[in-house]
């Protein structure tokens, strides 16, 4: 198609019409030469045309919702199991991170009331980040005891988990991280109907607490 805009792309009436067309038949193949030179174009290309055939599974800008965007930075997290990429949208021109993971046979929370529901570490987080507002935890801490988590119900190798259990980790990764954040995630998670069942949290705390500090005193 291109050869052929690039041939006829001269004057419709001429005076030696066989002439010019071999002008630009000579022109369409320096051209070709030329671009064969410049692998940078042929790479170009190449991305376009992928991007264009893929279009509708592209990524979404989460700000307009354009599915043309640029990666402007990768890199490995989670120790080489997650690949960060920093992108920049094409029409708007804000940046946004996606993640690239490996996927991993679906894992059920059985709950309560004994439903069942995928599991999903985005719930944990925000449940994490809302026992920890105003406290001095910081978002590595709060990604690392997800990540923790996570590892332990993917390597039990179980299709089923518990929603207990799941609580039980977050208290057990929240009570070494700060223990506000821990007695407000033990309120929600165990549901206190009375002071004395708040008190007992709070007694059982203290133990822990005092138990491993002598455990850290040097003999």
């Amino acid at each position: 198609m291109l050869c052929r805009f690039l041939c006829l792309r001269g004057p419709k009436k001429t005076p030696d019409g066989r002439k010019n067309a071999f002008a630009e038949g000579k022109r369409a193949v320096k051209f070709f030469e030329t671009l064969y030179k410049m692998p940078i174009l042929w790479y170009t290309f190449f991305i376009y045309t992928i991007c264009s055939v893929f279009r509708g599974e592209a990524m979404k800008c989460m700000y307009c919702g354009c599915t043309e965007s640029k990666v402007i930075d990768s890199r490995a997290a989670d120790e080489g199991r997650t690949i960060r990429r920093r992108r920049e949208c094409m029409q708007c021109g804000r940046r946004f991170t996606t993640y690239e993971t490996i996927e991993t046979s679906p894992v059920l929370v059985v709950k309560n009331d004994g439903t069942r529901q995928a599991f999903d570490p985005g719930k944990i987080k925000n449940g994490i980040i809302k026992s920890c507002e105003k406290r001095p935890v910081s978002v590595s801490k709060i990604d690392k005891l997800v990540e923790d988590i996570k590892k332990q119900i993917y390597n039990s190798l179980e299709q089923e988990v518990t929603s207990k259990r799941i609580g039980e980790m977050v208290m057990d990764g929240l009570r070494g991280i700060d223990e506000v954040a821990y007695v407000r995630y033990a309120s929600v998670y165990r549901q206190f109907t009375d002071i004395s069942s708040f008190m007992k949290e709070l007694e059982a705390l203290m133990q822990t607490k005092e138990k491993s500090s002598e455990e850290k005193q040097p003999e």
